[in-house]
């Protein structure tokens, strides 16, 4: 948590000084809607991980495993702990960095230069800079087209929370059924995965990778038709 102070702090400074603005615009206030907002993320990156992982298990016709010793404790330590390095990295991404290249060279600049640093910075969290070009591309795609959507979520909604509702959602989501560290595998594991020609794993990669990022465009999309149209029911009754 230390470190999400600090990132705060700096946030707030290159917002004032740069932009003359607070944290304010980083959108946690309203509560409410905020609340609402990341909840959203949360649950609809949770239903979109299930049903990608649900198409994917019938294309490597594997199964699952109950897991024997299941802990709620070491499953609310994952959350936490996912909870914690998605605020970091949102803050660190899609906070007062984006707020700014927003407000400096406009929005599509901005989402697109965020997301390729999102990207790049994935090759040194995984350990892959100077490693085999086609995994290190493989990430680049993945982590910068998420990267991108939760970016377009910030800039739509003026609010980082539905984009650290779909962040933790999707991490957590992961630590539920594959073997990630430090926590992984809690509910289930994966076993009997079926072998596949080299075309179809290249397939089922970029399925499982960029699947999930493209329905989460959708998802912001239908949230923002709804909102819009909420308010205005709520113009209509006053």
């Amino acid at each position: 948590m230390i470190g999400i102070v600090v990132i705060l702090g700096v946030s707030w400074l290159l917002l004032v000084f740069i932009q003359e603005k607070g944290l304010s615009v980083l959108g946690f206030l309203p509560l409410k809607k905020a609340l609402i907002q990341f909840s959203y993320g949360l649950a609809s990156v949770m239903l979109i991980r299930a049903i990608i992982l649900f198409f994917e298990a019938q294309f490597k016709s594997f199964e699952f495993t109950a897991n024997p010793v299941f802990n709620p404790e070491e499953l609310f330590s994952s959350f936490w702990y996912h909870f914690k390095s998605a605020l970091t990295e949102e803050l660190m991404y899609r906070g007062a960095l984006l707020y700014i290249l927003i407000q400096r060279i406009g929005p599509k600049k901005a989402i697109w230069i965020t997301s390729l640093i999102f990207g790049v910075y994935h090759w040194f969290s995984y350990n892959m800079f100077g490693g085999a070009i086609v995994p290190m591309i493989y990430i680049l795609l993945i982590t910068g087209v998420a990267g991108f959507v939760w970016a377009y979520a910030y800039h739509k909604t003026n609010s980082m929370t539905m984009a650290i509702g779909m962040h933790l959602g999707s991490n957590f989501f992961l630590s539920l059924f594959l073997p990630n560290q430090p926590y992984g595998e809690l509910l289930y594991s994966i076993t009997g995965i079926a072998e596949l020609s080299e075309w179809n794993q290249l397939y089922v990669a970029l399925f499982s990778g960029l699947g999930p990022s493209i329905l989460m465009f959708f998802a912001i999309k239908l949230y923002l038709t709804m909102e819009e149209k909420f308010n205005e029911s709520e113009k209509a009754l006053t």
